[in-house]
């Protein structure tokens, strides 16, 4: 196939673009390098795909998606059989105090996508969703079919509303649409805002990580290989119309349209203390925990049913937290020390 990747400089970005390039692919990125965090690490990652695809087919455009024009000029110009949409701005205690930038980038921009794929004959458009729409929800394990009525913050928000907008889109006008609720994505390459970054950091330079709620929290920790494992076999295997669609009765995963919801997870929570201890052995130095309060915009648990993924495209996530954090700081220590 070839395949639009957009936020190809992103932590999945730069994953998923080498999985498609290594099974034969040919892939154009997209991303607009901005500086939520060190665009010098996205560049670090372009320069890591080139490094380890370094004859594949693959182009790098830099395009923010909020610019409607280039984006469906780029479409235009050049025909994609698929779109894999992981551009967005991310971040749920930054939309606390930048709430245009994610209406910019995960609501403009994610409308702008939907309409260069309506007009520009994309088969299949893969979206990043994220398992903060759970919100305040404390039924666990969360499933496609739990309701997602209450979001607890701004970008969980936005990204409910993708779901909605692609349904939108999957009805009006037949655009097959699959959303993937990711759940606490790690590995090499991560973002420096998230927790194995910040604590690595902190750690090696012997200054204290904030716990939140005391460390009285769990996530369901999922490594980048199972993320982009999903995200191939999603896309591998479009939506189809559901003939059996019960409207007395409607999931909120499926549709009598094209369109699908999965979460990937590794759909076995971790206490935030034991990734912690996990951390700290494979660094080999102690952490200093400064326990704070809950942070605004947080919550305590997220646990990711995962057998609708596994019915329909047979993966399951399944590396360990041991074996991923070693992976982890094998990478973080190259990265930093060289």
């Amino acid at each position: 196939m070839k395949v639009l990747v957009t936020g190809a400089a992103g932590f999945i970005g730069m994953h998923t673009t080498l999985a498609l390039l290594a099974r034969g692919d040919a892939v154009v990125g997209i991303d607009n390098l901005n500086d939520y965090y060190d665009p010098k690490l996205k560049r670090d990652r372009l320069a890591e795909i080139a490094r380890q695809a370094p004859s594949a087919p693959f182009r790098f455009l830099p395009l923010d998606i909020a610019d409607a024009d280039s984006l469906s000029g780029l479409m235009a110009s050049e025909p994609f059989d698929a779109v894999v949409h992981l551009a967005a701005q991310a971040g749920v205690r930054y939309s606390l105090t930048h709430p245009q930038t994610y209406v910019q980038s995960n609501l403009v921009g994610f409308v702008n996508m939907l309409e260069a794929c309506r007009h520009h004959q994309i088969k299949h458009l893969v979206y990043a969703s994220s398992s903060s729409v759970y919100g305040g929800n404390v039924k666990m394990p969360f499933a496609e079919t739990d309701p997602v009525d209450h979001p607890v913050s701004l970008y969980a928000a936005t990204k409910k509303s993708n779901e909605l907008m692609a349904h939108s889109y999957s009805h009006l006008f037949g655009l097959p649409t699959t959303g993937l609720r990711f759940f606490t994505v790690y590995g090499p390459w991560g973002r420096p805002d998230m927790a194995p970054m910040l604590f690595a950091s902190a750690i090696l330079a012997g200054k204290p990580i904030t716990v939140f709620n005391h460390g009285q929290m769990q996530r369901d920790f999922t490594f980048i290989d199972d993320i982009v494992a999903g995200v191939l076999a999603t896309l591998d295997r479009p939506p189809t119309a559901q003939a059996d669609f019960d409207r007395q009765q409607p999931s909120s995963s499926a549709s009598w349209a094209p369109y699908r919801i999965f979460n990937i997870g590794n759909s076995e929570p971790v206490a935030l203390l034991q990734f912690i201890e996990t951390l700290e052995q494979a660094l080999g130095q102690p952490a200093i925990k400064d326990l704070q309060p809950m942070a605004a915009g947080d919550v305590v648990a997220t646990y990711a049913d995962t057998q609708s993924l596994t019915t329909w495209t047979g993966i399951h996530p399944e590396t360990s937290l041991a074996e991923g954090i070693a992976k982890f700081v094998d990478w973080y220590r190259t990265y930093f020390t060289t």
